[in-house]
């Protein structure tokens, strides 16, 4: 999603391809039945990536 990104939009997915800390964060989340969430944006969309953990709900 970061390539369709213009450059200063894209830098937080970017970094967070890198993250361990976030990365951590989001394992935690899931191994412990909540939904993980990352938002990016650029000037006229918002993009919402969400992870559920093994039989979590939508």
């Amino acid at each position: 999603m970061t390539d369709q990104l213009d450059a200063a939009y894209a830098q937080p997915g970017r970094y967070w391809l890198t993250d361990e800390a976030e990365h951590e964060r989001a394992l935690t989340y899931l191994a412990t039945g909540t939904a993980y969430q990352l938002t990016l944006y650029d000037e006229n969309t918002r993009y919402v990536l969400i992870a559920y953990p093994p039989g979590g709900t939508t």
